[in-house]
């Protein structure tokens, strides 16, 4: 027996042994750890009574011996059972951890070990898709874009599908993704109902907003007209078409603004020659002698900054370069050329050659697309530069300004002739003698036959 333990204590340590032992032989779980238990509190000593001092210390007994050891502990137990054993420690722990329940699923079961139950992963995989229905319906429906911002000037083609003008606007920037543009408009059976031509529409607009515009655009605050370099009165009209009221031929004929008469045209007929090229901006529904008269204007100022000291020294005045300048405008297809097709021109003139420029006769017949005829080149006119020599009797259509100035100050050269060379992109071959032009000639022609007729003018 141990010194110095009760024993209370000498039982409370074989139960603990019983437990330990009862756990390793059950289950074969990890052994569990029992926590030590709390001392016992010591009895109090009993008083030591103090030795009379009358007593001799002969007359005190001395301690009685221990019994004799024989052979087993009066105190251990007899040995039990196995699951006798493993109850008792088990009621043992549960007297010692307390009552706390053990751990369990949902549906009160045991817990499985090894991974989360198939009600964990069915809550995971409902809320990926819930959040990816959302994702879808907040960009379908996008509640929290508008009108968008800033400006931009989107052209839809004519007989565009709705996936082709979604392509469009999401190039530039008006909408955020095609694909939902489309599906949106299906939904909304809009996909019929979007207007073509150049549309004014804001950036980073909502579906709904785009489409709002595309089925109902905005009447625009300006009408745009663009006039080319060096078409003809009737050509223009063409292109200022009904965007302002009334008729630009009529319009053009005769203006307050401007007398060609001043100008060195006294038996001009039109203000052709005189309506500058340029974009001009107007309000829509106004009258189409608004923009005759800007152009008058127009011309005025360019006028203004061409040097005209050569031509006058040759004689001519402003309404013969504007005329020399028409001609230019038709006849150069490279800028570099204009100054050298002017100098053909003067050089001609000052030698009495008809300057047999076919344009002229274009501007008579008003064919100014097709291979001109036999019976074309033949033309009774004034404009047929074939038959007479000197400068047609006007502009045969409204040059700019840097035809204006190779007509006021050309090329010096000795070039009496040109002829297009095939396949150099409107380049001319020009030339000083007669056999230098058929040369030329023949290989224009010999190419132009090859192609059936068409001008061999291409790259």
């Amino acid at each position: 027996m141990t010194p110095g333990r009760s024993p209370e204590e000498r039982e409370r340590a074989r139960l603990e042994r019983e437990a330990r032992r009862a756990a390793r032989e059950g289950d074969g779980s990890t052994q569990p750890v029992v926590p030590e238990p709390p001392p016992a509190p010591a009895e109090p000593a009993p008083a030591i009574e103090p030795a009379m001092p009358s007593e001799p210390a002969a007359r005190q007994q001395p301690p009685e011996p221990p019994p004799a050891f024989t052979g087993a502990r009066p105190s251990r137990a007899a040995p039990r059972p196995a699951a006798e054993r493993r109850a008792a420690a088990k009621d043992f722990l549960a007297g010692r951890r307390g009552s706390r329940p053990a751990p369990a699923g949902a549906d009160g079961s045991e817990r499985r070990r090894g991974g989360p139950s198939r009600a964990v992963v069915a809550a995971v995989v409902g809320g990926l898709v819930a959040l990816l229905v959302a994702w879808f319906l907040l960009s379908l429906f996008q509640p929290l874009k508008g009108d968008g911002s800033g400006e931009v000037a989107v052209t839809i083609p004519r007989g565009a599908s709705v996936g082709e003008i979604g392509d469009v606007l999401e190039s530039e920037g008006v909408i955020a993704s095609s694909f939902f543009f489309r599906t949106r408009a299906s939904l909304a059976g809009k996909g019929g109902d979007f207007k073509a031509g150049e549309i004014p529409m804001r950036r980073d607009m909502s579906y709904s907003a785009a489409m709002d515009v595309l089925a109902d655009p905005p009447v625009p605050d300006v009408v745009t007209i663009t006039i080319p370099e060096g078409l003809s009165r009737s050509e223009t009209a063409e292109v200022v078409g009904d965007s302002l009221r009334g008729s630009y031929e009529q319009a053009s004929r005769r203006s307050s603004v401007l007398d060609p008469a001043d100008y060195g045209g006294r038996k001009a007929d039109s203000l052709e020659g005189f309506l500058f090229p340029a974009t001009y901006e107007l309000k829509p529904g106004r009258p189409v002698s608004e923009l005759v008269d800007r152009q008058l204007v127009a011309f005025k100022q360019q006028l203004a900054t061409v040097d005209l000291r050569f031509a006058r020294r040759k004689n001519l005045n402003v309404f013969d370069v504007l005329t020399i300048a028409s001609m230019v405008e038709r006849e150069a297809q490279l800028p570099r050329e204009r100054k050298v097709i002017a100098s053909v021109i003067y050089n001609r003139l000052s030698q009495g050659i008809p300057l047999g420029i076919d344009a002229t006769i274009r501007f008579a017949t008003g064919n100014w697309s097709e291979p001109l005829k036999q019976s074309e080149l033949a033309i009774d006119s004034g404009y047929n530069t074939r038959l007479n020599q000197g400068l047609p009797p006007g502009p045969i259509g409204n040059p700019g300004l840097a035809s204006i100035q190779a007509a006021a100050h050309p090329a010096s050269t000795d070039y009496l002739y040109y002829v297009v060379k095939p396949g150099a992109c409107g380049e001319h071959s020009f030339s000083s003698t007669d056999a230098e032009f058929q040369r030329d000639v023949e290989r224009y022609n010999s190419e132009r036959a090859a192609r059936g007729g068409q001008s061999p003018t291409d790259c």
